[in-house]
């Protein structure tokens, strides 16, 4: 009766513990799939999930909202419509020997494992009908509205029968990096580019979605109604009708560990710039695939996922640097040298106050580090630690006080800099000044600047034409060798030769871009933008600039440090030389029109050449629907798109290209 009643008790801990598991899974799938604030990482999701596996196998308890029996998670937000197709999940393991079995002798194809949204599209009469993510596998959202805003996929092709594609939305490391960095509030700042790739798509607007460069990946294609039989040639298919296609190769069950073992190298030595957690084998026969069975939430037949077993290593920690980025001090954990994953591994991010609390940091650890998907550093956990660790009461940078923040939705602590005119809150206006829409200073990304910051090789914009001076520091820095310096360095001296319109963009004025640019110095030339603001002249009587931006470009200069600024530049650049246009021909045929143009052009090269043709004509080009807007020219008139959805509210006319070429071309 003892032993009977300790085995109840037993099986009873093992229930207790399978339904934590699922409660916790869950909750952190939920802040996954709905672009939240990331609960835990990969790998202590992996963790969990196998053990829950291995509870529910020797259990037989098995819970029906466990995430080994449901495909994702549905979001949130937006209008749910039924899948045509079920997007089943995939059986995964770490181990090759299973890969080999499940072939089955036959040939197969190996792809990656992206770490993206799951989108399925569907094509009618060669046309993009419906963008639908795969919510919990039988229900997702409709995101068609974004069709435009999404990279990696035609709104138009050839074959005109029923299609349905299946493929992985994603953000690239570098994308992902550059976002972050401009992002202000910590608390909004993404953990991760699958993370960021499901919170962009979850935004109501296209145009910022648009700015994070989401691309969609090809992995299969559901279905189609002519007969293509074999996996590799229905692949070939869609890249031949402009699909950006998942990198592939075929291979057999003997040739898997060679293919695999390449394929992972190229991960490890940062080939990779797509997020990707593993690798794929499926069927080449397609028809065979099909007859396999259902088995939980996933086709016994349809796939099979690979994941990298997770290798890790103790490192001794050395010191923690706190690096300032926009309004955050972030801590850094730099170590002894350790070998991981085929390269060397000195530092990995400690995210904020609250995780390296959570981790046990103290003043001296032994660390334990992970390569995150082979690619991303990472501390998973302190295998020992003596003291506390210490919280910098100045910043960095300007060497100002430093505050905490404890965020109200989280809890998570922060570290930050109270000096609001600190460089390192600037790193926008830097970004803007080097993009190729400012001075075009190839090599200066925001991840260099802030290193550059944090660094004190740059305060102001003109420290950049004096970075030669520490070219001998920047080559001892990690990833700066000689070459990529001695690039830098041309990219910059390239840019001392500047157009005007360009320069003024780099300024940074509040409302000042390129279109008010080209008004201005089209208008009265730049030497006529510098003689009006050093005697406080407006701008208000140049046609597009108005009193509001015109007070912009006065309150900007009033600013001691802009001027001082703008001087210090002028010493080191030049102007190109520019002749003042006569005004616009007032007979233009697009004379007193405004218009918007969104989505692809075809009449035109591009939209550049569309809008120089509208001014040429005396029109002019806006960026939102208002009205004030005269046309909306949008060649996919019956969309659901935010800018078609304003023009019918506001009754303003939308037309397509070969509309506008008819009436004004």
């Amino acid at each position: 009766m003892k032993e009977f009643n300790n085995e109840n008790s037993i099986n009873t801990n093992k229930h207790l513990r399978v339904e934590e598991l699922v409660s916790k899974l869950n909750e952190a799938s939920s802040a996954y799939y709905n672009g939240q604030e990331e609960i835990m990482s990969n790998y202590e999701w992996d963790v969990m999930y196998d053990e829950l596996t291995t509870l529910e196998v020797e259990t037989g308890y098995f819970l029906p909202d466990s995430p080994t029996q449901n495909v994702g998670y549905e979001e949130s937000n937006g209008e749910k419509e039924q899948h045509e197709f079920p997007a089943l999940s995939m059986a995964k393991t770490k181990q090759i020997a299973d890969l080999q079995k499940w072939t089955d002798n036959r040939p197969i194809w190996l792809s990656w494992k992206l770490d993206g949204l799951t989108l399925v599209l569907t094509y009618d009469g060669g046309k993009l009908t419906k963008i639908l993510t795969r919510g919990n596998g039988a229900i997702g959202t409709n995101i068609t509205f974004m069709k435009n805003a999404i990279k990696g996929f035609p709104s138009k092709i050839s074959y005109i029968g029923h299609m349905v594609v299946r493929g992985e939305a994603t953000i690239s490391y570098t994308d992902f990096e550059r976002i972050n960095l401009t992002i202000e509030d910590d608390n909004e700042k993404y953990a991760n580019p699958r993370n960021l790739a499901s919170g962009t798509l979850g935004l109501d607007d296209a145009e910022k979605v648009k700015e994070r460069h989401v691309h969609f990946n090809a992995v299969t294609l559901v279905h189609i109604d002519d007969d293509i039989k074999l996996w590799g040639d229905r692949m070939d298919f869609l890249k031949n009708e402009g699909f950006t296609v998942v990198d592939r190769e075929i291979t057999t069950a003997d040739g898997l560990p060679e293919v695999i073992e390449r394929w992972t190298k190229k991960v490890e030595v940062g080939e990779v710039d797509i997020p990707v957690d593993g690798l794929v084998i499926c069927y080449d026969d397609t028809e065979y695939a099909r007859t396999g069975s259902i088995t939980g939430h996933h086709a016994t037949r349809a796939g099979y996922a690979f994941k990298w077993q997770d290798v890790s290593a103790d490192a001794e920690l050395e010191y923690i640097e706190w690096s300032c980025a926009v309004s955050t001090i972030s801590p850094v954990a730099v170590f002894k040298p350790v070998q991981l994953e085929g390269t060397t591994v000195t530092r990995a991010s400690l995210c904020n106050i609250s995780e390296m609390e959570r981790l046990g940091i103290g003043k001296r650890n032994v660390l334990e580090i992970i390569k995150a998907n082979k690619i991303i550093p990472k501390c998973i956990s302190v295998k020992k630690s003596e003291g506390v660790f210490e919280i910098p009461s100045e910043c960095p940078v300007c060497h100002a006080k430093t505050e905490i923040k404890i965020s109200a939705k989280s809890k998570t602590k922060t570290l930050h800099c109270t000096n609001p005119n600190c460089t390192a809150k600037h790193v926008k206006k830097f970004s803007r000044f080097v993009s190729k829409a400012g001075m075009d200073i190839d090599g200066l990304s925001i991840q260099t600047i802030v290193k550059f910051i944090n660094k004190g090789f740059i305060s102001k914009f003109a420290d950049i034409y004096h970075l030669n001076g520490h070219m001998a520091e920047m080559k001892e820095m990690e990833g700066f060798g000689e070459k990529s310096c001695e690039n830098m360095e041309k990219a910059i001296e390239k840019s001392r030769n500047v157009k005007a319109v360009n320069f003024i963009y780099s300024l940074c004025i509040p409302m000042i871009g390129i279109d008010a640019g080209k008004k201005m110095v089209g208008t009265i030339g730049f030497e006529g933008f510098l003689d009006r603001i050093n005697k406080g002249e407006g701008f208000d009587d140049i046609d597009g600039i108005g009193p509001e931006k015109s007070n912009s470009i006065a309150e900007w200069y009033q600013n001691p440090d802009n001027q001082a600024s703008l001087k210090a530049l002028l010493k080191e650049i030049t102007i190109e030389k520019v002749e003042v246009k006569a005004n616009a021909n007032a007979n233009g045929k697009c004379n007193g029109l405004t218009f918007v143009i969104t989505g692809e052009v075809h009449h035109y090269k591009n939209r550049d050449e569309f809008k120089s043709y509208v001014e040429a004509e005396n029109g002019k080009i806006t960026g939102s629907v208002t009205s004030k807007t005269s046309y909306l020219v949008n060649n996919d008139i019956t969309s659901d798109s935010s800018k078609n959805k304003k023009a019918k509210e506001l009754g303003v006319p939308i037309i397509s290209e070969d509309e506008f070429v008819n009436l004004f071309g």
